[in-house]
């Protein structure tokens, strides 16, 4: 009984958050104790939600789960609620997962690592905040909690142009998180005069369509920009092109998922009218990103750079889910972001285990390091199989539910799948074209531009004696960084690389813990769109098919039943 009152989810929340307090206090000089000690609170808070989900936490059950609420600010209508279903567990774990690993990967921090630790670890807590927040209010305050780490992670351990990079993200992520501080206002305002903020209320309630399509339109462009669709993704290039990479992982791997989450959790659960309205322009902007990422990854010359764009194409395949109207597209937006949480996140933390060597980005500067680190070698170009969606990887899951849940859409007209299913075929073929070029110059390369004045260097005869030369630094073998990959970066990619490769094979493992409540979203839906094309034929124009039959509504509604 005591299991079961216990408050899982706020101890989650609080463990980093409050062990982060601790950090300035800890009797530590070197910075070793602290790093340990965050990368410990880290591993307990990940086990501790792992035990709380697998005690607790039923993935057969479409509502919400280990509810937890406590009066706030009464006045306000603001409470303490949280709770997760199947759209929130596994961004949970993701969550903690990616974090713990990035603070493995951020060992050699020795520029500040008490600040640099604390924020990382109130960075946990804010992430966990946004997926399990149960009060929209509540999710808002973690939306903008979740911020300012990011923004001085940025600014104070990024690159030369790191304060613009920070200062263009802050701009673009605070701006647009207006928009869900005003819907949140506007819908628990809605109704009969009673305040309230609660998820499980809000969707009771009955919003004007025309009411509908305004929240909905604001909180797409709040959701657009941490997403990164185009065009509000522009700060996400530089923001990866200047971070370090443990803040690139926590980036790619979680803060990308925080956008599709909520167009999931708010403007399809809540807002399902709208929905129906604004889904074929999910659908082509989706094709809009795969394509545009694809093509702009080919200009960069800068490695993280390249991957941010890759980030941007492959959110496209969310997208195209979320507007697919079917279970499987569904299922296979949730396993997109999954799947590229965990591929970004180790392409990520590969590049940044390359630049800790050669000290710099730039791709033709790094040209034949192949032989030299064939280890890296072999992890960058397993994770880049994973990213152009090789049998057997998890990403090839993803895209083909995708696929598949477009391809078999009775809501679209034959001629608009076709179309759609074609134009991201292209992004998929320009996948592998640009990553394996990446891999190309990174590792075997023979153009690495000499760019640093070895007859300065301090040595006539260092040419002679086989400097290694990149960016501006020329050091002898013996005296660079310029080796393999070491056990615990090994370690971290290989944790990485098991649950891709596990996923591949066994994709029912992720699948299984929010199959129950995307059938249910996707059903709510698919009766909304019934019920508005029965008083609207004409929605779709001429690229919907008629509109779906009421009996298979009702016998999906059945079934979740």
């Amino acid at each position: 009984m005591m299991a079961e009152q216990f408050p899982w989810l706020t101890a989650i929340i609080l463990l980093p958050l409050l062990a982060s307090f601790l950090i300035p206090v800890l009797p530590d000089k070197d910075g070793k104790l602290v790093r340990w000690y965050a990368l410990g609170v880290g591993i307990a808070d990940f086990a501790l939600m792992c035990y709380a989900f697998w005690t607790h936490y039923n993935p057969a059950d479409a509502s919400f789960q280990l509810i937890e609420n406590y009066a706030w600010m009464p006045t306000l209508g603001l409470n303490w609620s949280v709770a997760v279903d199947g759209i929130s567990a596994p961004l949970v774990l993701l969550a903690g997962f990616v974090t713990t690993l990035s603070i493995f990967s951020a060992w050699q921090v020795d520029r500040r690592p008490r600040l640099f630790y604390f924020l990382m670890l109130v960075l946990y807590s804010a992430q966990i905040g946004v997926f399990v927040a149960k009060d929209l209010m509540l999710f808002f305050i973690m939306w903008e909690v979740e911020l300012l780490p990011v923004y001085l992670l940025v600014s104070i351990w990024g690159g030369q142009k790191r304060r613009y990079a920070a200062t263009k993200f802050i701009l673009y992520t605070a701006a647009a998180s207006i928009f869900i501080l005003v819907a949140a206002l506007a819908m628990g305002l809605q109704g009969d005069g009673t305040l309230s903020f609660d998820i499980s209320d809000l969707a009771t309630k009955s919003y004007p369509l025309g009411l509908q399509l305004l929240l909905y339109a604001g909180l797409f462009v709040a959701f657009g920009v941490k997403l990164a669709i185009f065009p509000l993704h522009t700060w996400l290039p530089d923001a990866h092109g200047e971070a370090s990479s443990p803040v690139s992982m926590i980036l790619a791997g979680v803060l990308l998922k925080m956008g599709g989450y909520g167009l999931i959790r708010l403007n399809m659960q809540l807002l399902p009218d709208a929905h129906i309205y604004f889904a074929p322009v999910l659908a082509i902007l989706g094709v809009v990103n795969i394509i545009y990422g694809a093509l702009n990854s080919f200009a960069q010359t800068n490695m993280k750079r390249r991957l941010a764009f890759s980030s941007i194409s492959h959110m496209g395949f969310v997208l195209l889910g979320l507007a697919s109207f079917t279970d499987l597209g569904m299922n296979g937006a949730m396993l997109q972001m999954i799947s590229h949480g965990l591929i970004a996140s180790v392409l990520f933390f590969l590049a940044g285990v390359t630049y800790d060597r050669t000290h710099t980005m730039v791709m033709k500067d790094m040209g034949g390091i192949g032989q030299a680190m064939p280890v890296v070698f072999a992890l960058f170009t397993i994770g880049a199989m994973a990213s152009l969606a090789l049998p057997g990887m998890s990403g090839f899951v993803g895209e083909l539910s995708v696929f598949v849940g477009v391809t078999t859409s009775d809501v679209y007209s034959s001629t608009f799948c076709t179309v759609t299913v074609f134009l991201a075929a292209v992004g998929v073929i320009l996948t592998p074209i640009y990553l394996l070029s990446m891999l190309r110059q990174v590792f075997y390369g023979k153009d690495a531009a000499l760019i640093c004045d070895i007859n300065n260097g301090g040595s006539e005869n260092l040419e002679d004696e086989g400097t290694a030369c990149f960016g501006t630094d020329c050091l002898l073998p013996g005296q660079s960084l310029y080796t393999d990959a070491r056990p615990r970066e090994v370690f971290i990619a290989a944790c990485f690389l098991v649950l891709i490769i596990g996923i591949g094979f066994y994709p029912k493992v992720a699948m299984q813990m929010y199959d129950a409540t995307t059938v249910a979203i996707n059903a709510q839906v698919r009766q909304s769109y019934t019920v508005i094309s029965e008083t609207k034929p004409g929605i779709y124009a001429g690229f919907a098919s008629p509109k779906i039959a009421d009996v298979e509504v009702k016998s999906v509604l059945a079934t979740v039943e």
